[in-house]
C-alpha cells in the first residue's frame, strides 16, 4: 500500500514539474514586463540607443539614436506599463498594449513630442523623465500581429500622442555622437524603416 502510494506522489510530482517548465518555457517565447531589451532596426541594422547627450536644437532633451555596436550598456531598455500603471514581472506584453521603455543607464523614458528631428525634420524622439517617471509622450502603442508580443516578432512602434510610428533614418550625426543613425518618427510608416525586433 504504501508503494502505490509513493508512486502516485512521485508521478504527480513529476507531472507538476514538467507543467511547471512547459508554462515557463511557453512565457520564454513572449516579450514580457520587466524584460531589459535591446531594440534592433531590421531594415538599418542599428539597435536604439541613448546616453547622456542632449540634443542642441528642438527639445534640449536627451538625444536617442541608432548604433550598429551590437554591445553597448546605453543599449539596454527595459518594458514597462504605461505611467499610472503596474504589470506583474514575466506579464507577457499584449498586442496593443501601451508601453514604456526606460532606458537603463539614465533611467529616462523614450519620448516623442511635436519637435523637428534634428536631421531629417521628421518626429523628434528624445529620452525624457526622472527615474522612469514622465508622462503621455513616453507611451508607444506595441504594433505586433499576433495576441501577444512574440520575442522573434517584428514590432512596429506608434507613439500614443501623435500617431507617429518609432523609426530609424539613414542620416548619421556628427560629433559628439559621430556616425550614429537619427531616430526618429513618423506618421506614415510605410517607406521608412519602422521593423524592430529584440
Amino acid at each position: 500500500m504504501l508503494d502505490i502510494s509513493f508512486s502516485k506522489a512521485y508521478l504527480l510530482c513529476c507531472v507538476t514539474l514538467i507543467f511547471i517548465q512547459w508554462t515557463e518555457s511557453k512565457n520564454a517565447e513572449y516579450v514580457t514586463c520587466g524584460t531589459v531589451a535591446k531594440l534592433y532596426n531590421i531594415d538599418l541594422k542599428v539597435r536604439l540607443h541613448s546616453h547622456d547627450v542632449k540634443y542642441g536644437a528642438g527639445s534640449g532633451q536627451q538625444s536617442v539614436t541608432g548604433t550598429d555596436l551590437s554591445e553597448d550598456i546605453n543599449s539596454h531598455w527595459e518594458i514597462k506599463a504605461q505611467t499610472g500603471k503596474h504589470c506583474k514581472r514575466g506579464e507577457p506584453i499584449k498586442c496593443g498594449s501601451i508601453i514604456r521603455f526606460t532606458h537603463l543607464t539614465t533611467k529616462k523614458n523614450l519620448h516623442s513630442h511635436i519637435f523637428s528631428s534634428p536631421l531629417s525634420g521628421n518626429q523628434e524622439v528624445s529620452a525624457y523623465g526622472n527615474d522612469g517617471e514622465g508622462d503621455t509622450g513616453d507611451h508607444w502603442y506595441a504594433d505586433c500581429s499576433g495576441d501577444y508580443w512574440e520575442r522573434d516578432d517584428d514590432i512596429r512602434l506608434k507613439h500614443v500622442d501623435t500617431g507617429s510610428y518609432l523609426m530609424a533614418s539613414s542620416l548619421s550625426y556628427g560629433r559628439p555622437i559621430n556616425g550614429q543613425r537619427e531616430i526618429a518618427a513618423v506618421k506614415n510608416p510605410g517607406p521608412f524603416s519602422t521593423h524592430w525586433q529584440l
